[in-house]
């Protein structure tokens, strides 16, 4: 895979001062368009299975006040088993614009790599089943291409079964 640095995005600056491999994908993302993750997987001709979104959840009850989820297009972010997995009594989806505050991107274009703060990441399990996943490169009309374990590894994230059908 190679290394594009034309996306110059936090998301693609970290992966290359990291010395990650990755291949970005670039698109027309229609403004009009709310429906992210299947724009990028109609407009690039992806796996929904492979290509996953980043969501933002608020916890209580333990753990960190936030956490960023990484689960298919496919999918549904299933917030019992992230709180679980994140040690916390329950999750529920952060308020956009908290989560663009926190993360320094906007909707439909936030990346789990290179966020303004840093919050633990969990990734569905499902990734490992791929030899590479695409996620937000950090703004709309942009994929990253890389290895779920080195996406992994750069975050300091894990595994868990966080998706559902």
């Amino acid at each position: 895979m190679a290394r594009h640095a034309s996306a110059g995005t936090p998301a693609t600056l970290a992966l290359t001062r990291a010395h990650v491999r990755f291949t970005a994908h670039e698109y027309e993302h229609d403004p009009l368009d709310h429906h992210f993750g299947e724009e990028t997987v109609e407009q690039l001709g992806t796996d929904p299975e492979r290509t996953f979104k980043t969501l933002v959840a608020e916890l209580t009850g333990g753990g960190d006040p936030l956490v960023c989820a990484v689960v298919p297009v496919s999918g549904h972010l299933d917030l019992k088993a992230l709180a679980h997995a994140a040690g916390a009594k329950k999750a529920a989806m952060a308020d956009p614009a908290d989560a663009e505050r926190v993360t320094g991107y906007v909707v439909g274009g936030i990346s789990p790599i290179g966020q303004k703060r840093r919050m633990p990441v969990i990734v569905d399990a499902s990734a490992r089943s791929h030899a590479t996943i695409l996620v937000s490169g950090g703004r709309r009309g942009l994929s990253i291409e890389l290895a779920p374990d080195d996406l992994v590894g750069l975050l300091k994230a894990r595994y868990a079964e966080i998706g559902r059908d």
